[in-house]
């Protein structure tokens, strides 16, 4: 679903990622994790069209990316911070939303799930961050895309909201969606992923299942497992 090959990008002299190879092939949840100036905003970008590669071939749905735009029909994205035009209703936003891609009946369901009904008539500029987020989620989960990246998901959300967060993710799954995460919640990315990558200074320390590399770093949880992978790197 997702293929990526020799994958180089930097900025001036700082690179930041480096001859990265990274085959997703299936359907299910994987977590993109690394610290901060890992690269992996710059991955996610690469993959969306946000950053153009120096090198290396980004394959989406078998659509080279370089070659055709088209590939971004088979994806949907929530970004970490949504940036809405304050003087639109939330309603007015959907509207637009929808004009642009076409009728969906899904909105509906997402409203009731996330309780944006007494939300709808008011501008965004005036609503809380989380109920910016779940405006964020409805707009990411309004069509059936194959490919969803989330990045950051659960920033704002209250517990009911984060609970029917988790619910979605889990029947985009049971879809047979392939969804990518980026979190540094690691008890969140623990309970919903089946598998992670981890990057650290450009390059890719680990791709597998979480209790893969629980086990070779000897630990019970996966943020004392990634903690492990950081001193590793740092010996």
């Amino acid at each position: 679903m997702i293929e990526i090959n020799s994958l180089s990008k930097k900025f001036n002299k700082n690179v930041v990622l480096f001859d990265l190879d990274l085959l997703i092939e299936k359907a299910g949840i994987f977590a993109i994790l690394g610290p901060n100036g890992s690269g992996k905003t710059t991955l996610i970008k690469a993959i969306l069209g946000m950053v153009i590669p120096d090198d290396g071939e980004i394959m989406v749905a078998n659509i080279n990316i370089r070659k055709s735009s088209n590939y971004r029909y088979n994806l949907d994205y929530l970004p970490q911070i949504a940036n809405f035009p304050h003087n639109l209703k939330v309603r007015e936003l959907i509207a637009m939303i929808k004009d642009l891609r076409g009728e969906t009946d899904e909105e509906e369901n997402l409203i009731d799930r996330f309780n944006l009904y007494p939300f709808l008539d008011k501008k965004l500029g005036n609503l809380s961050g989380g109920t910016k987020q779940k405006v964020n989620i409805l707009l990411t989960f309004m069509y059936d895309s194959p490919i969803l990246i989330l990045d950051e998901p659960t920033t704002g959300l209250d517990p009911i909201a984060l609970i029917q967060l988790k619910k979605l993710i889990l029947e985009k799954k049971e879809a047979g969606k392939t969804i990518l995460i980026t979190s540094h919640i690691m008890s969140f990315v623990e309970e919903m992923t089946d598998e992670i990558v981890f990057l650290l200074e450009g390059k890719i320390h680990f791709k597998g299942l979480i209790q893969k590399l629980k086990q070779d770093t000897q630990q019970k949880d996966l943020e004392h497992a990634i903690a492990v992978l950081l001193e590793k790197s740092h010996v």
